[in-house]
């Protein structure tokens, strides 16, 4: 696990841009304080990524209901994928929920401060999940240029892959999850061999390792954290690794494992 600053400072943050547009708040200088205690939550008042402010339920709607999305993606139920629209809408709201209940807090589907505390506490300052990277997500180039998609829709696609991810190694007791790909530019998939229509290249997809997991218990745990592409071992190609993606459309297929 990357490690994350408790704290920052707010003089850094003051007038800057945060990612997706996410705005400071001020603060005072005061000694921060005990990272668990009940002032630690208020002096986080802006996150280096991305900060809410009131609550979301079903109805509201905007970017602050469109960022929730993407963290709480891996949650949709079994076979299914949530919108990433801004609109908060019942799919949302159980999304919201499965996220509550996987960590432990009031199951309510409503969005407010504990929600938005744990989600602080899962992601970096450049928006991905705690135990993922943008570079994992990414071995062919450095600007997400080439795919079958905008380079920023690449990256963004990506960002929502690492939280599904994300989802899944928590259900499967947080132990580390080997992505060995992701994106891949129309050329690197060319090179690899990738198929015509591949969804690496819209940086839908991920490939995993093994690791302590296993190939199968892997392509079994993705079908309930919103992808809607798995192929793994006894599906042609993929006995060596899994893998998983979002887009539209559902094709699962790993044979050896049981799907």
């Amino acid at each position: 696990m990357r490690s994350r600053p408790i704290g920052f400072l707010v003089s850094t943050l003051a007038g800057a841009a945060l990612a997706f547009g996410g705005t400071t708040a001020s603060a005072s200088p005061a000694a921060a304080p005990a990272p668990d205690s009940a002032s630690a939550v208020t002096a986080r008042a802006a996150d280096g990524c991305y900060t809410w402010s009131g609550t979301l339920r079903e109805g509201s709607s905007g970017e602050a209901v469109r960022q929730l999305q993407i963290r709480v993606a891996g949650y949709p139920g079994t076979g299914n994928q949530i919108a990433i629209d801004g609109a908060f809408g019942p799919a949302t709201k159980a999304a919201v929920s499965r996220f509550q209940a996987a960590y432990g807090l009031a199951a309510d589907g409503i969005a407010g401060p504990a929600t938005f505390n744990k989600i602080y506490q899962l992601q970096d300052d450049d928006c991905t999940p705690v135990n993922f990277t943008y570079a994992e997500l990414n071995r062919c180039n450095s600007d997400w240029s080439g795919g079958k998609v905008s380079a920023a829709t690449a990256r963004a696609n990506a960002l929502v892959t690492m939280w599904k991810l994300q989802a899944m190694r928590h259900a499967m007791g947080d132990r580390p999850i080997t992505v060995n790909g992701g994106f891949r530019s129309v050329s690197c998939n060319s090179a690899v061999g990738g198929a015509a229509n591949s969804r690496h290249m819209y940086g839908h997809a991920a490939d995993l390792g093994a690791g302590s997991q296993g190939f199968c218990a892997l392509a079994q745990a993705a079908r309930n954290h919103g992808f809607t592409e798995i192929l793994g071992p006894g599906y042609p190609g993929h006995n060596d690794h899994t893998h998983v993606a979002g887009g539209s459309g559902r094709f699962w297929s790993a044979p050896s494992c049981g799907i």
